[in-house]
Order: structure tokens, then sequence, then C-alpha cells
């Protein structure tokens, strides 16, 4: 995701207004033969919802959320690896049409910005929100608010960016939100860089994972992702926890994704990512039609200018070689957005 993106502001503006006069049908989930409703209301009806988010909370006075386990107090206001606080920051939220097909739509993807964020790639294109932390602190019922509002809009779902450091007040604000009508699947879109022990609070609650896979050599992870050598090991374990849970993405008769997991991998100048490393894992530990989004937007961003080997955009070959070794491994469902920019990259080279 970019932070772009100046114009995204401008953007979440005008979306917004076009969503606000859509018809408000909610997403067409409605139109399936069975009846569907989100995980998290699933479990609010079993009486287990407060639980987890009691066990979540828990993980505040002693952090542990993400691999990088500060252990610090965030409730008496210590700041770990991730500088966040207690309280969720929020940079931005609007109804945002740069995601994937299946989670767009035609109404957009219900998209809020969290600031901060535990990995903090040298590269990263949301420099300002994930290292600088810019945004407004808010509350758990703020933040329910903010999803109903979404929901209101006509958005498909609600698309939380970078949660991992957020996600106890993330399952507050979704059961304050449930109480109040919130009926959308829940997509918790992360970096990859998760614990199972943590994931597992979230089995049964989150509808949509969409883990970014970045770098498959510990090495690079080291270099590129402030020392995190362990990003490959714990972000393949998390992923096939992420599976385990939701399993294939599976849509509604519109499109629409609504439970499910997809899979981000941006392909990297000079090999850097390891993208034949990357499709040849997916084709072997998860399955061969799991929804791999191969992505050609990298750009210069940030830090990354001071890396001889990352300081300048793929190429047209590049990105034509890395889908090409997604279909030799026999990967059978790659984002058609994707596949677009790689016909028109083939053919431009066979000119």
């Amino acid at each position: 995701m970019s932070f772009t993106r100046r114009n995204f502001i401008k953007s979440c503006f005008l979306f917004g207004g076009a969503s606000i006069l859509a018809p408000i049908t909610g997403h067409s989930l409605q139109n399936k033969e069975k009846p569907w409703q989100p995980g998290y209301m699933t479990l609010e009806k079993e009486g287990k919802l407060a639980e987890r988010i009691r066990q979540a909370y828990a993980h505040f006075e002693n952090c542990r959320l993400c691999p990088r386990q500060c252990g610090v107090n965030r409730v008496r206001g210590e700041r770990g690896f991730c500088r966040a606080p207690v309280r969720p920051v929020v940079f931005s939220y609007s109804p945002h049409f740069g995601e994937e097909e299946p989670i767009t739509g035609a109404n957009g993807s219900g998209t809020i910005f969290f600031s901060n964020c535990n990995l903090r790639c040298i590269f990263c294109q949301n420099w300002p929100i994930s290292h600088e932390g810019r945004g407004k602190e808010i509350s758990d019922e703020d933040l329910a608010d903010i999803m109903m509002e979404l929901q209101k809009m006509g958005c498909h779902n609600i698309n939380l960016v970078t949660p991992t450091h957020v996600m106890p007040n993330i399952l507050s604000a979704t059961r304050i939100a449930l109480k109040k009508g919130l009926r959308l699947p829940l997509f918790y879109n992360t970096c990859g860089y998760e614990r199972v022990e943590i994931l597992k609070i979230l089995d049964g609650i989150v509808d949509i994972y969409k883990p970014d896979f970045k770098f498959m050599d510990p090495q690079k992870a080291s270099k590129y992702v402030a020392g995190a050598a362990d990003y490959p090991e714990l972000t393949k374990k998390a992923i096939i926890e992420m599976h385990r849970q939701v399993g294939e993405l599976k849509t509604d008769r519109s499109g629409i994704a609504y439970r499910g997991l997809l899979i981000r991998h941006l392909v990297m100048p000079n090999r850097t990512a390891d993208t034949d490393q990357f499709v040849a894992w997916v084709a072997q530990a998860l399955t061969k039609s799991t929804y791999v989004n191969i992505m050609a937007q990298y750009r210069v961003e940030y830090r990354a200018f001071e890396y001889p080997e990352l300081a300048r955009g793929i190429t047209a070959g590049e990105f034509v070689e890395a889908i090409e070794w997604a279909q030799k491994v026999g990967l059978t469902n790659l984002d058609l957005k994707s596949m677009g920019v790689y016909r028109i990259h083939r053919r431009s080279r066979s000119n």
C-alpha cells in the first residue's frame, strides 16, 4: 500500500463522497444461497468474543504482540520497538480503491490506516505513518464509530492496515461496533511478521487475511527490515496458520471476498526478494490455487536510495520473470490486475 500518494487524502474525500451517494446495500453477501455472518458475530453469540478481548488486552502489560517481543508495559506508557501507545493511532480512514478487485469491489474497501509499525522496512512507502507515527490517538469507542461510518458508506469490508500492534484495540472496537450493527468482514492487512500464538486469538474473528511476504532470505530481511532475521521463518508459520483459519479466498456472486487468504509479494530490483523461492514455497506449503498478488509497484522510497541494489525501480523483464516463475510452479490464482501488467510488459518486450 502506498502513502501516496499525497493524493491519497484528496481521493479519500472524493471516493468517500461517491460512496455516500451510492445505494447502501452493504456488500452482496445476502445474495448467497446460505446466510452469511462475520466470524466475530458467531463468536459473540457463542459467548467467546469477550474472553478473546481479555486475552488480547493482557498483552499490553508485557507487550509480546509481535515477534519483537519487547515486553514493555504499554498500560503504564512504556513504548517498544513500534513506538505505539496503548490507544490506537489512526492516520486516516476512507473507502479505498487500490486493493485487489475482490476486496475493492464497486464501493471500495473500508480502510483504516494505523500509525506505527512493528517491521519498519527501509523502503517503506508509508514511512510518515509507519516510522514517524503521524496520526491521531483515539479510543476504542472512536474506532468502533469509524467502522460504523465505513459500513454506512457502503464499503465491502473493514480493512485494518498495519494492525498487529493495536490488535487488542481492534477486537474491542469490533465488539462495540457489532452491538451497533456492524456486519462487514474483518480484513487483517498485515506485513506478515506475526506470532502464531497471537494469531490464534484471532481465530474465528478475522474473516480475511492479507499478509505481505517480503523476503525469503534471513540476511536480507535483517538488512532491510530492522534486524528481523527471523522474518522469513516466522512469516511462513504465520501464513500457514492464517490459511488454516480461513482457507482459500471465497467470494460471493458479485466477486466480493467475504472469507479467506490473499498473499502479496513485491517484486524488487536485482532479485532481492527471491521471488522464485517465494512462489515455490506457496505451491508446496499451501495450495496452487492460493490467491497471490505479485506486484510491480516497487519504488525507491524512504532510505532505499542508500542501498545500491535497491536504488532503482524494477525493469519490465524482472516483473515478467517473476510472473513466469509463478506460472512455472503451477500457481493458478494470480491477481488479475498484476496479470494485466504482465501481459503488457511481455508484449512490449517481444515487439
